[in-house]
């Protein structure tokens, strides 16, 4: 059985992924980005709670008279 050579192996794969790599970049770069993007501004609507309107007290247990 014939040994299997494999002295090319390196600048095989070498030059594939200098290929690849170069052709992502193209691609890449013929895609078009926008440059500055305008941040959107979001205006928060307040809704109005049921406990919102009212005071309500709350009690600690220290403040309450002895029983």
């Amino acid at each position: 059985m014939p040994q299997l050579d494999t002295s090319t192996w390196f600048i095989t794969i070498i030059s594939s992924l200098i290929t690849l790599f170069i052709l992502f970049q193209l691609k890449i770069s013929s895609q078009l980005f926008p440059l500055s993007p305008s941040p959107k501004t979001l205006t928060t609507l307040k809704t109005k709670n049921p406990w919102e309107s009212k005071w309500t007290k709350i009690y600690s247990p220290l403040s309450l008279p002895p029983q």
